[in-house]
């Protein structure tokens, strides 16, 4: 099954060279490329795109505060976050507007498309830190582990065997580089991945 995405930019040269790109794999179909955002909630409430790809800086609007709106009215809305900057403060701002990626404009073709694949199928992506890769049940996981609960308390409450939590904790300390609970834990709750109380 094909793939809807809506574009945001208000470069319209980027707007349709991004189309052309994204519309490069035949299982995307680009459902609307807007240039001006004032009624992006609208377009989007109307269209009910998969993904939107959405530029930080809009000359009359914020990204981020466009994103935080249509979550508030689309809390599952997957939203990318293109930016010609990769400062660190614009990526943890991504994430804590609810983006479920970052994507730097400087990446080439195969990478963007990558990245909406992915978080078309689940995963987040946010550049320098393997942590965007974690799947939603991992973050599940990892939040019982930054609350102090043991295997087995996780196991119960998460409806899954012993094994599999294992699983899931040896693929979370793996992709944010640390060898301990404790270590993916505070990793995780200084990246605004998880909230260090109940």
């Amino acid at each position: 099954m094909g793939m809807n995405v809506l574009l945001v930019d208000d470069h319209v040269l980027l707007l349709e060279s991004l189309k052309t790109i994204v519309e490069t794999d035949p299982n995307i179909q680009v459902v609307a490329a807007i240039a001006d955002p004032s009624s992006l909630l609208e377009e989007v409430q109307r269209l009910k795109p998969d993904i939107i790809l959405m530029d930080i800086r809009l000359k009359s609007h914020n990204g981020l505060t466009l994103t935080k709106e249509i979550l508030q009215q689309l809390p599952d809305m997957k939203i990318i976050i293109l930016s010609g900057y990769d400062d660190d403060a614009y990526i943890h701002a991504a994430q804590n507007a609810g983006a479920r990626g970052f994507v730097k404009k400087e990446q080439s073709n195969e990478e963007l498309l990558t990245i909406v694949k992915a978080v078309y199928e689940g995963a987040t992506h946010f550049p320098y830190f393997e942590a965007s890769l974690l799947t939603p049940k991992e973050r599940e996981v990892l939040q019982l582990v930054a609350w102090d609960q043991t295997n087995e308390m996780i196991s119960k409450e998460l409806a899954m065997s012993k094994r599999t939590v294992e699983n899931h904790i040896s693929s979370i300390l793996r992709k944010l580089h640390v060898d301990t609970r404790l270590g993916a834990a505070v990793t995780g709750i200084e990246q605004g991945l998880v909230s260090a109380k109940r």
